[in-house]
């Protein structure tokens, strides 16, 4: 187990740090709340141009970088960090990891390159009750409709699990293709989009391989990604209450000399320290130890979303009447981390599920 990070790994996260402060500011994060798309498309281009975030995780031989979730992990603390508005967790998280657990060599080849060149933005559509027949003429046809999509209403390609009577089965669509109707979602983070999809004959490519283990793989790796954006939220929650306490004076000295808030910073951090060893070892296992990673990944999506919403809230708490209000950017996270718990099932449903992996009976899932 090597739960430590590289010198590679803090260049890295250097290098976002620059970037996203640049490019993800308070103002244009509220700026970006209020688009039709809710992201920057010339910022999604630097990403993947400038940086080849969008090609990090994806093997080399279909134009990746051939890095792995340890990694990605480092991006998405930073992304998370910044509120980043962007289509990354859908496309690289879901839809890029879909695809690359796959064992059809032809719909790798023809949809990962544009993944990995930024040109294209995906998703994954999963757990919704969506159909597949056969057209008559050799092709598949999608029916049903999915409620909440992560990014569905800007997605060039879905890759949807659709049942075909004989199980689950992988298909790929094209975001234009006839039949398709999307809709974007009212949500409570602005800085998250969802929408609802509806499919009627909808033309669709199958994946071949076994969908039910791509979809096992690819949602714990989604968990340890949000995971560790959680961990990014809860982090500059953390730095924002530390640094207002230093600044802000009650009976002439900071409150940050005071018991009662050095207690409360003091759980702060331990909670935060404790989410970042849960993000490095599910990263490492989704690495090198794949077996043990529906455990980690359940570990680390149940403590990340609880140790996130309590420091956030703690945040707002801490900064007083300013941090109620709509100029302050507490809120911003708040409601990230509210919006992030549901995010990949809920952190009783995680560890109801780490119960059972661990052989304890009676557990119930929460939903």
């Amino acid at each position: 187990m090597r739960l430590v990070v590289t010198e590679e790994q803090r260049e890295l996260r250097a290098t976002l740090r620059r970037f996203f402060a640049d490019r993800s500011p308070g103002a244009e994060v509220r700026r970006l709340m209020e688009t039709p798309e809710g992201h920057d498309p010339r910022v999604w281009a630097q990403m993947a141009g400038q940086l080849g975030l969008q090609s990090l995780a994806i093997p080399e031989e279909y134009g990746g970088a051939g890095f792995g979730v340890r990694e990605l992990a480092v991006v998405f603390e930073e992304m998370g960090r910044a509120l980043v508005c962007s289509p990354y967790l859908a496309t690289v998280a879901l839809a890029g990891t879909a695809l690359a657990a796959t064992s059809d060599e032809a719909a790798k080849r023809d949809l990962l390159p544009g993944i990995a060149s930024g040109d294209t933005i995906a998703t994954l559509v999963e757990g919704a009750p969506v159909t597949a027949r056969h057209d008559g003429g050799g092709g598949w046809v999608l029916d049903g409709a999915a409620p909440q999509v992560l990014d569905g209403h800007i997605a060039g390609l879905l890759l949807v699990a659709a049942g075909t009577g004989e199980g689950t089965a992988l298909f790929a669509v094209d975001g234009t293709a006839p039949g398709l109707d999307r809709a974007p979602l009212p949500t409570l983070d602005q800085t998250r989009r969802l929408a609802r999809l509806a499919f009627a004959a909808v033309p669709a490519r199958r994946i071949e391989g076994d969908a039910a283990a791509v979809l096992a793989r690819t949602l714990d790796v989604a968990a340890v990604a949000l995971a560790a954006e959680q961990l990014g939220g809860a982090q500059q929650a953390l730095d924002m209450t530390v640094e207002y306490a230093k600044v802000r004076h009650q009976f002439g000295r900071p409150i940050g000399s005071f018991q009662a808030v050095k207690h409360r910073c003091a759980d702060m951090f331990v909670q935060v320290e404790s989410a970042r060893s849960a993000v490095l070892n599910a990263a490492e296992a989704a690495d090198e130890r794949p077996a043990e990673l529906p455990a980690a990944a359940a570990l680390a999506k149940a403590y990340c979303s609880d140790a996130y919403l309590h420091t956030a809230g703690e945040t707002i708490q801490l900064h007083g009447g300013i941090g109620f209000t709509w100029e302050h950017d507490a809120h911003l996270y708040f409601k990230r981390a509210q919006s992030s718990r549901q995010l990949f099932g809920s952190p009783d449903r995680h560890r109801a599920r780490l119960a059972e992996l661990a052989g304890i009976t009676g557990a119930v899932a929460a939903p």
